[in-house]
């Protein structure tokens, strides 16, 4: 079992559509598959099982602040989303505005949706590489729609808050992180996530 993400480079003459991609998706579902915006196929390992539960803590206050919130809908580590640049990527949580989720049609939302999310949360788990983790949040800046990201690196107890053209910030062992004026009244607990 390999521990970092597995980098399959595909020749230009063999690069796939994207109905062929997300094809190539459905058929390994068992696999953590994104594509960067020169083809490149990252397949991730599985997270350990205290990462995969740390993940769910995350997205469980997540969902709960959304039900209670009603002005968007979240999405788990599992959905894949077409950003602007021709890359496929699949964030360890999202959150999207409604107004902007049911613009798309519905053949749309069935498929990598071509859309980036309001908030992006990204979960380093202890073996994932912090560098590339960082280049993957400076992408997602700088993609329309995008407002709020965070990337939590439990290793290290920090959090870096990333806003569009703004650079990062980095809170040192924080006890919460607030969804600022992105996802008012959302008020992470970091404790359930160390």
């Amino acid at each position: 079992m390999f521990t970092s993400p597995l980098v399959v480079q595909i020749p230009p003459s063999m690069q796939m559509t994207d109905e062929q991609f997300f094809d190539f998706c459905q058929v390994n579902r068992e696999l953590r598959i994104e594509r960067n915006q020169f083809g490149e196929i990252s397949i991730m390992p599985p997270t350990g099982s205290e990462t995969g539960n740390r993940n769910f803590n995350v997205a469980g206050q997540l969902y709960v602040w959304a039900e209670k919130d009603g002005t968007g809908t979240c999405f788990d580590s599992s959905t894949g989303f077409k950003l602007s640049t021709g890359a496929e990527r699949a964030p360890d949580a999202s959150w999207i505005k409604l107004e902007r989720w049911n613009a798309l049609s519905p053949e749309k939302q069935q498929r990598f949706a071509p859309i980036c999310p309001d908030f992006i949360l990204e979960l380093r788990s202890h073996s994932d590489n912090l560098k590339p983790l960082k280049e993957k949040m400076e992408e997602y800046m700088r993609e329309p729609g995008v407002q709020l990201g965070w990337l939590i690196d439990r290793k290290h107890r920090r959090v870096y808050i990333y806003r569009p053209s703004v650079p990062e910030e980095c809170l040192e062992n924080p006890a919460t992180v607030s969804g600022e004026s992105v996802l008012p009244g959302f008020v992470l607990n970091m404790s359930k996530v160390w």
